[in-house]
């Protein structure tokens, strides 16, 4: 099979709205500042926005998306008809497991980071005694998360050219030989019936 446009921008637009989502649940991490209660001397912890946890969820699943097609298409590698052997199957085996890594890293990092983002500290303490923090997701594990979806962007568009190269080339490559296998014998074929003819006269 040979590579397929609508398949590459298919692949690359989800892998960069993915992205986009990860940047901005990153920069929309939930935070929390410690309040005093107005009915009681206690403090509680005051959560803003949850925005960054379906972000990031909603990266989460453009990426499973992405994964989905890709190897649908592809038939995972291992189903397919098979490819000839050569440095464009290699390429493609490489790819096809840097893909599947930065792939997993990039999902365990972002459904890690939103449900840490939407923990919240349930306990209160009493104001002016007790030192309390807030449970907040740290600084960094969605942008990891957007660093790993695009290199597992790279990985997928490269696994999915060289396993359409390589396919699409070794199937060619074989046909081509067998047409000219044939042509040659019927070639050959003919020049001895001439011959045998011309020594029959």
């Amino acid at each position: 099979m040979g590579a397929s446009i609508p398949i590459l921008v298919l692949i690359t637009s989800l892998h960069l709205i993915a992205f986009v989502f990860a940047v901005g649940a990153e920069r929309r991490r939930s935070t929390a500042v410690v309040k005093p209660d107005e009915y009681d001397e206690k403090t509680y912890c005051a959560y803003a926005s949850d925005a960054s946890t379906v972000y990031g969820l909603c990266a989460f699943g453009l990426l499973l998306i992405s994964q989905t097609v890709v190897n649908g298409v592809t038939k995972c590698l291992c189903f397919g008809k098979g490819m000839m052997g050569g440095r464009t199957t290699t390429c493609a085996v490489f790819f096809f497991i840097f893909s599947w890594v930065t792939f997993l890293g990039a999902e365990v990092t972002l459904l890690a980071g939103s449900a840490r983002n939407a923990y919240h500290t349930k306990y209160r303490g009493i104001f002016g005694v007790d030192h309390m923090s807030c449970a907040t997701l740290r600084k960094g594990v969605f942008a990891a998360g957007a660093a790993l979806t695009l290199l597992s962007m790279i990985g997928s568009i490269f696994y999915y050219w060289a396993h359409s190269k390589a396919d699409t080339g070794g199937w060619e490559k074989q046909d081509s030989e067998g047409v000219g296998m044939t042509a040659s014998h019927f070639r050959e074929n003919q020049h001895q019936m001439k011959d045998n003819q011309f020594e029959n006269v």
